[in-house]
């Protein structure tokens, strides 16, 4: 588990979920396992006892990692799979975008970079001076904009 403030989530690959706190977090792992039988034991959830399967593995609720009866890989690649639906997307773009939203005769260019609303504006020339703002990850945002960004339901214009 890391820290918002310890990564950069819009640059890093390979994170998962967003959490508002470790228990958070922590709740959703644990649940994730359950749901796939995963060893609470290998993921860090439960202290493991060297030589003895962990609890939920003599409640057949995990595969058995903990204990031999799967392997190191196979755990892995389960977890691996169960963990696709909650992966965070890199920010697809070099730097900062505009939505482009048109009415009739009214056009609007929200600006966004790295998953962080910066602003809107009516011209290309003001959208392109909100780019250049700092813009880190931001969850929200991110939640927010992720699906129309990536399936491309708007104009999207590079800055």
């Amino acid at each position: 588990m890391v820290y918002s403030r310890d990564i950069d989530f819009a640059q890093a690959p390979n994170l998962y979920g967003l959490y508002s706190s470790r228990t958070s977090a922590v709740a959703a792992l644990q649940a994730l396992a359950d749901a796939h039988r995963l060893c609470h034991g290998a993921l860090g959830l439960e202290k493991l006892v060297a030589g003895k399967a962990c609890f939920r593995s003599m409640l057949k609720r995990c595969n058995g990692v903990c204990c031999g009866k799967e392997s190191a890989a196979d755990h892995a690649q389960r977890l691996h799979t169960a963990l696709q639906g909650l992966r965070i997307a890199t920010w697809p773009y070099p730097g900062a975008i505009g939505l482009q939203e048109k009415f009739e005769d009214l056009q609007q260019i929200h600006v966004v970079h790295n998953w962080c609303y910066l602003g809107s504006s009516t011209t290309l020339a003001q959208a392109r001076k909100l780019g250049k703002a700092a813009a880190g990850f931001d969850a929200d945002g991110y939640k927010i904009l992720c699906r129309p960004i990536l399936a491309e339901e708007l104009p999207i214009v590079p800055l």
